[in-house]
């Protein structure tokens, strides 16, 4: 399966870093494909060597601003013009999609996939992993949203919130018929 990964390029501290790397090495044992912002910094960085170190593959679609930063070694590595060109072209690449931690640029990949769930412009299952905690204000946001009528389709329906890679990977596996 590609599980396209969005998550922070910056350096982050081990509370993050261990989650990341567990997750990674479950993805590339279990022989998927990781696709992501292609960078060579931060947590990008970490997913991508845990994945390739367990025997996953690297699909990376960066950014013209961002080439410099591209990892060199990936399977696949697209350069896009720019950032809503990017974006499209990890959904393309991706039969699912995990979000991580991160900034204001993971939450605008968040927030992007879940709009387009909510207009069924796509069917990709999509999990955000709640790592530390994390997500727990974006969550209770989410849950108040679909409370007071904002979300015209189950909150459950756009986005599966999962506590650990274990969990995340096993809803997507299972969501994709993966034995």
């Amino acid at each position: 399966m590609n599980i396209c990964v969005f998550l922070s390029a910056a350096d982050l501290d081990e509370r993050y870093t261990r989650p990341a790397r567990e997750f990674a090495e479950l993805l590339g044992k279990g022989g998927h494909t990781l696709v992501w912002g292609g960078s060579e910094s931060g947590l990008m960085k970490v997913v991508a060597d845990g994945v390739q170190e367990a025997g996953g593959r690297l699909v990376g679609v960066s950014v013209d601003f961002l080439a410099a930063k591209a990892r060199a070694d990936a399977d696949e590595m697209v350069i896009a013009a720019d950032l809503a060109e990017r974006k499209a072209l990890l959904l393309a690449k991706a039969d699912a999609v995990v979000i991580m931690v991160g900034g204001t640029g993971t939450l605008d990949e968040a927030t992007d996939i879940l709009e387009l769930k909510k207009h069924g412009r796509t069917t990709k299952p999509v999990v955000l992993l709640n790592t530390a905690g994390f997500y727990d204000g974006l969550k209770q946001q989410f849950q108040r949203m679909e409370d007071e009528g904002f979300l015209p389709v189950p909150l459950t329906d756009l986005v599966f919130f999962a506590e650990d890679g274990v969990a995340a990977l096993a809803y997507l596996e299972e969501s994709q018929g993966v034995q």
